[in-house]
Order: structure tokens, then C-alpha cells, then sequence
């Protein structure tokens, strides 16, 4: 598996989302297992997840973060390399229903609830899931920033972030902010500004929802003619045109596809391995 950086850390160049394993339509639970453990047979070092990351209600919190401890700990082969990335911020009260509570304490919490369900003395890489209108950006981030310096996590990203929140969480985190995930795929191309920035300082950009999210991922290729054109070509999915395709576009972006079916997974880690030419790469990006 090709490697990129995040932080000081190597990871594979294709990570596993987590969510589609936790919410609506969710596998059986032997099932989800069994779809993270072909991801690290492939080699897949990075797991993203979330507390937020369940159907909804109270005794839902953390059933992502619950599942991944689970499936790290019973799986055959070495673990000690994988990185596993949560986020906290972003909740889900009910059903179909999502909130934000960026204060500090409330971060602080969550990350602390975060720790014991993944069973870790230190969160690989701990991320701020989307802004709190009511509540300061800089503030949000400074809890971070607390957490990173009173060793609870290791590594400090921000997800759902603009330009501007981007510069500014790298100001107050001290230069350490390492990674920002936004929504970013052929359907969902107003990230690139952010993608750019990222690229320019050097921190790591992991795209969410990169095949189009849950629902629209199996149309990926009749959506978008020339990604099945390619795929077609290579005898491959257009899936992992997909990933192939964003891969090519900087050496920070990390993709982190959700998959619910071990075959998924392993078709998404394969992405790596797969070279598109130039006139191909510009085809794809005249098409998003």
C-alpha cells in the first residue's frame, strides 16, 4: 500500500470512513467487523470516525468508535500502526437530526468519552467535526489545542472548515494543525479552495464522502459518463477511478471512503495501484 504523511505519521494513501457502518442501513454487527478487517488486510492504515457517527439518541453515542475498538482488537494481524481519527462537535440527538456544540468544556468531554471507547490513553488524531455558529471558531479550536498540549491527543485536525478557519485553527493551535476534512468529489467540487490551502502549507486534506456519499455511490459511473469511460478502460470500478483520480490531484490529499461490504473496502484500498494517464486525469477533471 502507498503511504502519505499526516502530521509525522504515515498512513496508507486511502483511509476507511467509518459512518456507513454506524448509521442508517447499517450491516449487522459481524458483518461491519468484517468490512474494517478486509480494509487492513489491504494494508489500510487510517480509520476516520466519530462520536456522532450512530442512528441517533443518547445510548447511540459512539457505536462507530465502539465497533472500531472492537474490530482492532479482534483482529489476527499487528494493529500497532493503524491511526485511528474521531472527531467531536457534531451530535446527533434523534433520528435524521443533527446539532453542533463546539464550547470547549463540551469538546473536552466528548474527546475524555471519546478515549474510553476507543480504549486509549492518547487519540491518534482528534478532529473538530463542523463550526458552532454560537460559539467563537478560535475558541473551538483552542480546546484542541488543550487537549493536544495536555497529551490526550496525539495529532489536531478540523473538518467541515473554510479557508479562513483553516488559517486561523493553524494560528491558534501553533502550527500544529496537521489535517482538514471536507466533502470533496466529482459531485462536490467547492472544496478545491480549501484542498489548494492545504496543499500549499502542507496539511494533509482528507476528502469525505469522495464517491458521493452513501446513496449516490453505486451511480457514481452512470452520474459521471467519463469516469466509467476510464473505469471501462482499466476493467476496473469507477469507484476507484474515483479515488485513483483525487489521488492524483495532490500528494495531501487521503481519501476515506465509507464502505459497508468487505468487497468495498478491499475495491477502494486497490486504488493505489491504479495509474491513470494524463489525457485521462484531464478528462476527469473537465468532468466534475
Amino acid at each position: 500500500m502507498k503511504t502519505r504523511t499526516i502530521g509525522t505519521q504515515s498512513v496508507s494513501a486511502i483511509g476507511l470512513g467509518g459512518m456507513p457502518l454506524s448509521i442508517e442501513g447499517r450491516p449487522d454487527r459481524a458483518r461491519a467487523v468484517a468490512t474494517i478487517h478486509a480494509s487492513l488486510d489491504a494494508a489500510v492504515t487510517l480509520i476516520d470516525t466519530a462520536d456522532a457517527y450512530h442512528i441517533g439518541g443518547e445510548d447511540e453515542v459512539g457505536h462507530n468508535e465502539s465497533l472500531i475498538a472492537e474490530a482492532l482488537a479482534s483482529y489476527a494481524g499487528d494493529t500497532s500502526d493503524i491511526l485511528v481519527a474521531t472527531k467531536g462537535g457534531h451530535l446527533r440527538p434523534e433520528p435524521g437530526t443533527w446539532t453542533q456544540d463546539g464550547s470547549p468544556d463540551y469538546l473536552v468531554t466528548a474527546c475524555e468519552a471519546s478515549l474510553k471507547r476507543l480504549g486509549v490513553e492518547a487519540i491518534g488524531l482528534y478532529q473538530f467535526h463542523r463550526p458552532d455558529p454560537a460559539v467563537p471558531y478560535a475558541e473551538s479550536v483552542g480546546a484542541l489545542r488543550d487537549l493536544l498540549d495536555a497529551g490526550k491527543i496525539r495529532m489536531a485536525g478540523i473538518s467541515n472548515a473554510s479557508v479562513d478557519q483553516i488559517r486561523q485553527a493553524q494560528e491558534v493551535l501553533g502550527g500544529r494543525l496537521v489535517s482538514v476534512q471536507n466533502q470533496y468529489s466529482p459531485a462536490f467540487l467547492s472544496s478545491r479552495a480549501e484542498l489548494d490551502l492545504c496543499d500549499e502549507l502542507g496539511i494533509a486534506f482528507l476528502p469525505w464522502s469522495p464517491l458521493g456519499g452513501i446513496s449516490k455511490a453505486s451511480d457514481l459511473g452512470s452520474s459521471y459518463a467519463p469516469f466509467q469511460k476510464v473505469a471501462d478502460a482499466h476493467g476496473v470500478s469507477p469507484q476507484r477511478v474515483t479515488l485513483a483520480w483525487m489521488l492524483a490531484t495532490s500528494p495531501v490529499v487521503i481519501p476515506i471512503p465509507g464502505s459497508s461490504r468487505p468487497e468495498t473496502a478491499q475495491d477502494s484500498a486497490e486504488a493505489v495501484d491504479l495509474e491513470l494517464s494524463a489525457d485521462e486525469l484531464a478528462s476527469l477533471d473537465a468532468a466534475g
